[in-house]
Formats: structure tokens, sequence, C-alpha cells
């Protein structure tokens, strides 16, 4: 595994009335969401890096205004409609 160091200023602690492992906990959480988002990290590997288990960190998706679930118009008529998906690679 490889680490990222994260320099802050102790004020933002202060700032957002949290020591430094919900700052650290927190931070991670936030970073695996945008990277969900952006479609750059899977469910499960978006749960990895934030410490949760993929689960956990679907149903933490709302909390932090994420969709966990990515249809397209093709994926959401298909779903209405009864028909089997179409299986993409």
């Amino acid at each position: 595994m490889s680490t990222i160091t994260l320099e802050y200023p102790p004020s933002w602690l202060a700032a957002m009335g949290v020591d430094a492992p919900r700052f650290a906990a927190d931070t991670k959480i936030a970073a695996a969401m945008k990277l969900f988002e952006c479609h750059r990290l899977s469910s499960g590997q978006a749960a990895q890096l934030a410490g949760l288990s993929r689960v956990d960190f679907l149903l933490t998706c709302r909390q932090w205004g994420v969709s966990s679930v990515n249809w397209d118009d093709d994926d959401l008529a298909a779903e209405f409609s009864g028909e089997l998906p179409v299986l993409r690679p």
C-alpha cells in the first residue's frame, strides 16, 4: 500500500470542531466519495479507501450527497420496462 500525507493547519480542526482522527476519517471518506462520483473508483475501491465495507459506503453516499447508483437513460428504461439489461464490457 502507498500512503498520502496531507498537511493542514491546526486551525482547520478548531473551525470544524473535530479532532485529528475525525478529520482524517472525514477526509478519507470525502476523497473516496468524490472519486466514486467522478467514476474514477468503483464502489468497492472507494469503500476500501474510505475504510468502510462496500455496503456501508453505499449507505453513506446519501449523507454526502452522492448517488449510489449510476444508471444512464437506457438502463432506466430497461429497469422500468421489465426487459433484461444489456451487458456492456
